[in-house]
C-alpha cells in the first residue's frame, strides 16, 4: 500500500480504493534526490479519488484513475514548459521574462551568513526587493547582497527580515525544521486541514455534465499555489472568477499559465463599493479561496467565520507559507522559503544549498488545496455545513520530504522535448499563440480540461454567469 496516499485517504475518512488507481513509473524524473514526481503523483491521485467521489454522488458510478509519475513531475514545471509562437515559426522559452525579473532572480538564492549558515532572501517582486535591500543596506547586485549577508548571524537576519515585512528564511535541514517550534506546530496537523465552521442544510451538486458543473469559486490568490487550486477546480468544470486589485503586483508568466478555465475581474477590498460587490458575489459562491497571511482579511469582514454566517455552506480555503499557528504563521513567504525551511534546499548536490528543479511546494500545495475543496464539497452535499480548508507551502514541503530521498538522481534524468510535446496543448488569445501543459490526471469518464484559455486580468465584469442559484 502507498503510505502517502493512505495519509491523504485519512483526511478523506475512507479507505484507499486501490483497484481504482494506477500510478505508473517512479523517480528520478528530474535531476534531484527529491521524489518530486512521486509526491506530485500521489496528490494528483488523491484529487482523482475526490473527483470520483463527486461523480459517484452525481451518477452512482465510480471511475478509473491514472497518473504517470513523469507527467506529474512535468506538472510541477508547467510555467517553465510554456512556449510562445514567433513569426518565424519558432517557439520562445520564458516568453514573459523581463529584465527586472531576471535581475531579481540573480539575487534570490542562498547566501552564507557570518555564523556559517545559509540564508535565502526573496527579491521576486519590487516591493519585496526594496524591503530586503533596506534591511541589508546595500546595492542591488549579487556581490553586494553576498557581502551584506555575510555580516549577519542567520537568526538575527531572519528576524530583521520578518520585522521589515520582507521575505527570507534560514536554510535548515529537515531534522532542524522538525525540532523548530514552527515545524513542531505543523507536524501535529494533517497536510490538508478541513474544519467544519458552520451549519447548513445539505447542498446537492448542481445539474451539469462535469463533476463541478455549476460550482462557483472566488479566487483571491496569486503566484502560484492558490491559482493552481482554482485552476484545478476549473479543470473539473467549476466557474472560477479571479479577483484582484489592479495595482497588486503580478508575475505575468504565472498569470498566463495558471488562469485556464477562469474569468478575471478587478475589485479592491480596500474600497467600500468594491468590498460590497465582493460580498455580494460571496452570497452566491460555493468556494472562497484566498492566499493572504492568516487573519489578514478579517478586518474586511472576509474571515472564514464571517463568510460562513453570510453564506452558510461556503467552503473557505486559506493558503499560506507557514501554516496557521506557530511563531512563523504571520510571516510572508513563498516557495523558496518553504524549500529552505523544510530541508529540501539542502538536498542538492554541490558545495552550496540549491532549490529543487521545480516549484514542488507551490504545486503540491495548490493541488492539496483543491483536494480539500473537493472533499469539503462532497461532505457538504452529504451532510451540510460550512468548511475551512487550510494548506501551506511548508506543510506540503514536509509531505514531499516524507517520501524519502534517492541515493543519487542518476545521469539519465530529465524530460525530453518529444515527451513534453505529447502532453502540451496549444491555444491562441490576447497573449499570442502559446503552448501550455495540459491536465495530466486521467479519469475514465470525466476527462479533465478547461473551457477557456488564459484571460487578461480584469477582463470580465464582477458577476456570475448563469442563473441566480440563491433561494
Amino acid at each position: 500500500m502507498n503510505p502517502y496516499l493512505e495519509e491523504l485517504m485519512r483526511i478523506r475518512g475512507r479507505e484507499l480504493p486501490a483497484d481504482e488507481i494506477t500510478i505508473k513509473g517512479q523517480d528520478p524524473v528530474l535531476p534531484t534526490r527529491i521524489k518530486i514526481g512521486e509526491a506530485a503523483a500521489d496528490v494528483l491521485a488523491g484529487i482523482g479519488i475526490a473527483v470520483t467521489d463527486i461523480h459517484e454522488l452525481r451518477t452512482g458510478r465510480r471511475q478509473q484513475i491514472s497518473i504517470d509519475v513523469r507527467h506529474a513531475a512535468a506538472a510541477c514545471l508547467s510555467t517553465r514548459l510554456m512556449r510562445k509562437a514567433e513569426a518565424d515559426g519558432s517557439w520562445t522559452k520564458d516568453p514573459f521574462m523581463t529584465p527586472a525579473m531576471r535581475h531579481m532572480r540573480t539575487l534570490s538564492q542562498p547566501w552564507q551568513c557570518k555564523d556559517g549558515r545559509w540564508f535565502y532572501p526573496q527579491f521576486n517582486l519590487q516591493h519585496l526587493h526594496d524591503r530586503v535591500i533596506g534591511v541589508l543596506g546595500c546595492e542591488s547586485t549579487a556581490e553586494a547582497v553576498a557581502s551584506a549577508i555575510a555580516k549577519w548571524d542567520s537568526d538575527d537576519l531572519e528576524q530583521a527580515i520578518a520585522a521589515a515585512a520582507a521575505c527570507g528564511a534560514v536554510v535548515r535541514s529537515n531534522a532542524e525544521w522538525l525540532e523548530h517550534p514552527q515545524g513542531r506546530a505543523l507536524a501535529g496537523k494533517p497536510v490538508v486541514e478541513i474544519t467544519k465552521i458552520g451549519e447548513s442544510d445539505p447542498v446537492p451538486f448542481p445539474e451539469g455534465p462535469r463533476p463541478l458543473s455549476g460550482i462557483r469559486a472566488l479566487d483571491l490568490t496569486r503566484i502560484l499555489a492558490g491559482p493552481i487550486t482554482s485552476r484545478t477546480l476549473a479543470e473539473h468544470g467549476a466557474d472560477v472568477l479571479m479577483v484582484t486589485a489592479s495595482d497588486l503586483p503580478q508575475v505575468l508568466e504565472h498569470v498566463v499559465d495558471t488562469s485556464h478555465g477562469k474569468r478575471s475581474t478587478y475589485l479592491d477590498v480596500r474600497k467600500v463599493d468594491d468590498l460590497s460587490t465582493l460580498k455580494g458575489l460571496v452570497r452566491d459562491a460555493d468556494v472562497f479561496s484566498q492566499g493572504y497571511r492568516p487573519g489578514a482579511l478579517v478586518k474586511y469582514g472576509l474571515g472564514p467565520e464571517e463568510l460562513a454566517k453570510e453564506r452558510p455552506g461556503i467552503v473557505y480555503v486559506s493558503i499560506s507559507c507557514y501554516g496557521d499557528g506557530g511563531p512563523f504563521s504571520d510571516r510572508r513567504g513563498w516557495e523558496q522559503m518553504a524549500q529552505s525551511c523544510t530541508g529540501l534546499c539542502l538536498e542538492s548536490a554541490g558545495p552550496r544549498p540549491k532549490l529543487a528543479p521545480a516549484a514542488v511546494c507551490d504545486y503540491t500545495t495548490g493541488y492539496n488545496g483543491a483536494y480539500g475543496v473537493l472533499l469539503a464539497l462532497a461532505r457538504r452535499a452529504r451532510e451540510g455545513g460550512s468548511y475551512h480548508v487550510k494548506v501551506s507551502l511548508c506543510q506540503s514541503g514536509m509531505f514531499v520530504y516524507r517520501h524519502g530521498l534517492l541515493d543519487h538522481p542518476g545521469s539519465e534524468v530529465g524530460l525530453s522535448d518529444d515527451e513534453v510535446g505529447r502532453i502540451m496543448m496549444e491555444g491562441r488569445g490576447s497573449y499570442g499563440t502559446l503552448r501550455n501543459l495540459a491536465p495530466v490526471l486521467r479519469l475514465s469518464e470525466t476527462s479533465p480540461g478547461w473551457s477557456t484559455k488564459f484571460p487578461v486580468l480584469g477582463s470580465s465584469p464582477a458577476e456570475w454567469v448563469g442563473p441566480d442559484r440563491r433561494p
